[in-house]
């Protein structure tokens, strides 16, 4: 395939490390330096796109390549209140699109793990119910997009939370994000279940970014020649 990466931060470069060693192209990189060319004569040669860029430039960034025709992996974060107009303007175009807020192969079991606790816990209303996500100093949107969709995971399969909150003071029905920022962590996010009598813990502890590359590629080699909007759940077979 013949990729291109939208963001060339350290995330690219390591998505970039990850394409090669599949045997990949990376035929464009794009970033604040060389934004002329992210047009459409550049992307006509591109197979898919990966987008890892902040949360007030992945809106634009996604849209444009759902224009010119290329399917766009994005993992950027921070910017979900526009997704409908992105999956609309997906289908208007006929395109191909794939948003995640983690795309670690580990944190999508991750996820599968917590939906089926949730459930689990469901009427156990003597624990109280907690998340906590770590992240480096230079990530720029908190809570995580892989703690809100943990907590959005919660929410829809458990009754003793009704809304999350990212600060204190809480009210009993609203579910805690911790959001800490310490360097050199790549990510941890951590649902507790806690009780007088004991406690329940479900942990992902990231040693590197490299999990967060291999699944982006993965990505880009499922959505390759597909039309439509897509999930990691798709990519890894969890069906619905």
């Amino acid at each position: 395939m013949n990729i291109a990466l939208v963001g060339y931060g350290k995330m690219g470069k390591i998505i970039e490390e990850v394409a090669l060693a599949r045997g990949h192209r990376v035929g464009l990189k794009i970033d604040i330096s060389n934004l002329d060319d992210f047009n459409f004569d550049n992307f006509s040669a591109i197979d898919a796109a990966i987008e890892f860029t902040g949360p007030h430039t992945a809106f634009q960034n996604v849209l444009k390549c759902i224009e010119f025709g290329t399917p766009i992996v994005c993992g950027s974060t921070g910017w979900l209140e526009n997704l409908a107009q992105v999956e609309q303007k997906c289908t208007e175009y006929n395109g191909s699109f794939m948003y995640a807020s983690n795309f670690s192969v580990g944190v999508n079991i991750f996820f599968e793990v917590n939906k089926k606790l949730a459930q689990l816990m469901e009427g156990q209303r003597h624990y109280d119910i907690s998340i906590t996500e770590i992240h480096h100093t230079q990530k720029k949107d908190a809570p995580s997009g892989t703690a809100i969709t943990l907590a959005e995971q919660v929410l829809a399969n458990n009754s003793a939370k009704t809304a999350w909150v990212n600060s204190e003071p809480f009210e009993d029905h609203e579910l805690l994000i911790k959001s800490e920022r310490i360097d050199p962590y790549p990510g941890f996010h951590e649902v507790k279940y806690s009780s007088a009598i004991d406690d329940i813990q479900i942990i992902h502890n990231a040693h590197s970014r490299n999990g967060f590359a291999l699944g982006a590629v993965l990505a880009a080699e499922f959505i390759h020649g597909k039309k439509g909007i897509f999930t990691m759940k798709d990519v890894l077979g969890f069906g619905n």
